[in-house]
């Protein structure tokens, strides 16, 4: 039986810690770091993604600004919104809730984000400082997952370690992530052949392909740490992630629930790197 990798509980500790040091800025500097999100459209999960951003915020003492803007807002009125956010002094973190819609280009939205408030870390001047090791910010679901490692002393050198994923957002930074900590890394995807046969190699495994329960036990090696990144809506409305957990987690050796297991880290990494962003604008003009 695996233990359960509690993000809950983690994320929990970890954002005392940044409320504490939240406060320590505020009263050296008597500056508030401050985070700008802006919403376009009405998606429901956005919005929900959106207000939890916004309450953890003010929970650990950072300010919020919520811009909320209609489905038919144009490219070029967003890009004025984001112009407007990366030159006033008092925001130091923009967050754009994707997706988009269709009408506007998401790459050219994150491109237009100063790269020292890019809280997210798309920006690609950020991607390549993750890519050499010298970077400011990390993209907040691999951070949070390496903080979860970290946290239940998992131990990540030369450890095999593969992902199931090649996004932007999780599974290409999350392999170099693994990569920088001396794992030996393989990124698969939907066109691996023999998925399963490689997964099976892994010693932590790390699910982020987006489909529902699609990693089963035939995917496990006895032992192996896995964790899952997806959370996907059944059509009964329960959430569940891309691994089935209930097979998988006979075997692994720690595993993260769906929900409460990643998910939780994603806005506390958002919340340490709006306060960085905060403390680099203050002390390195």
């Amino acid at each position: 039986m695996a233990n359960i990798i509690d993000g809950k509980l983690v994320s929990a500790s970890l954002r005392d810690k940044i409320r504490e040091d939240v406060k320590a800025f505020t009263e050296k500097s008597g500056i508030t770091p401050t985070l700008a999100v802006i919403l376009v459209g009405e998606d429901p999960a956005s919005r929900v993604y959106v207000r939890n951003k916004h309450k953890a915020c003010l929970d650990a003492g950072i300010g919020s600004i919520q811009i909320e803007l209609p489905a038919d807002t144009t490219e070029d009125e967003l890009l004025s919104r984001i112009n407007a956010l990366n030159m006033d002094e008092n925001v130091h973190g923009i967050l754009v809730q994707l997706p988009l819609p269709k009408h506007i280009n998401e790459e050219k939205i994150i491109n237009a984000i100063d790269e020292k408030k890019d809280v997210d870390a798309f920006h690609p001047a950020n991607v390549g400082r993750i890519m050499t090791g010298k970077y400011d910010f990390l993209p907040c679901t691999p951070a949070g997952i390496m903080s979860l490692l970290d946290y239940y002393k998992i131990d990540i050198e030369g450890k095999k370690c593969v992902v199931i994923g090649r996004s932007n957002i999780v599974g290409k930074p999350m392999a170099l992530l693994l990569l920088e900590r001396n794992g030996t890394v393989t990124v698969t995807h939907s066109r691996t052949k023999d998925l399963a046969a490689v997964a099976r190699e892994a010693d932590i495994l790390v699910v982020a392909i987006g489909k529902p329960l699609f990693v089963t036990a035939e995917f496990v090696k006895e032992g192996a740490v896995v964790i899952d990144v997806g959370i996907n809506r059944t059509a009964d409305g329960k959430l569940v992630g891309d691994v089935d957990f209930a097979s998988v987690e006979p075997k692994a050796s720690y595993i993260t629930p769906v929900p409460g297991g990643v998910g939780p880290m994603t806005i506390t990494t958002l919340l340490r790197n709006t306060l960085k962003a905060a403390e680099k604008s203050t002390y390195e003009k």
